[in-house]
């Protein structure tokens, strides 16, 4: 284990020391909250809740998905760019640990947001929380880093490095919105409504919703399959990008 930890250790104090992906990972979701979730919290959302309610949901997967992608999909393009993996592979260092890594803080970023979000939601938004409904959104969004961050793998090996930070922001900002997560889902159109069902951070915030009784009713194994499904397409395309780079270099 010892390589793990090691590798897990670094890639924390190089993201930590990266104010570029710190401070908006873990600013930008709570200034959407700010707007959104507190600006019109106390009114009425769906399934008896207030909107401040509805949207520790929607900015909570928000949250994740942004820590995901950017910490996978940039960090990755910029490495391979740099020829970082390269060096790596010159060292006793398991390949797993590489990835693992990155996983690991794709998880513990997402974590830290999830936390400062669920305490301006209590304290600012006047959000009552109970412990185990708490714990069990908390499990589903952490967990959810799962799919995006093999999204964000997938965009790191087809994306160059200085190219990477704009497609990922135009694949996050886009997929948030039109899969509700701004703006709820009963506030947009029908197309986008109906287009929203083939997004995967719809299925992520309707599990993130269904914890706080406020999803739209469809059945919680539907999304879980959609998003495993989703997982299982991104991993095979970032598996062709692996081998596309292997084959440059090694033949």
């Amino acid at each position: 284990m010892r390589p793990y930890l090691l590798e897990i250790k670094y890639e924390f104090l190089k993201l930590f020391r990266m104010p570029a992906y710190v401070i908006p990972t873990l600013t930008f979701p709570l200034l959407f909250y700010v707007f959104f979730g507190l600006i019109f919290g106390q009114q009425p959302g769906p399934g008896h809740v207030t909107m401040s309610a509805y949207f520790v949901g929607t900015y909570g997967a928000f949250a994740v998905i942004g820590a995901s992608l950017f910490g996978f999909g940039v960090t990755v393009a910029v490495e391979r760019g740099q020829g970082w993996i390269e060096v790596k592979r010159t060292t006793p260092m398991p390949r797993p640990a590489y990835f693992t890594s990155k996983m690991a803080m794709a998880m513990l970023f997402s974590a830290v947001d999830v936390l400062l979000l669920f305490a301006m939601a209590t304290t600012l938004g006047h959000v009552v929380l109970p412990l185990a409904t708490a714990a069990k959104l908390f499990g589903i969004l952490v967990a959810g880093s799962t799919t995006f961050s093999a999204l964000g793998l997938a965009v790191g090996y087809f994306a160059g490095p200085n190219s990477a930070p704009a497609i990922v922001n135009l694949v996050y900002l886009p997929m948030s919105f039109l899969s509700g997560l701004w703006v709820p889902i009963f506030a947009l159109p029908k197309l986008l409504r109906d287009l929203a069902h083939f997004l995967p951070p719809y299925h992520f915030a309707q599990l993130a919703l269904g914890v706080l009784g406020a999803g739209t009713g469809e059945p919680a194994g539907t999304h879980v399959v959609a998003l495993v499904v989703a997982t299982i397409v991104f991993l095979v395309i970032a598996a062709i990008g692996w081998r596309r780079d292997e084959g440059k270099l090694y033949g």
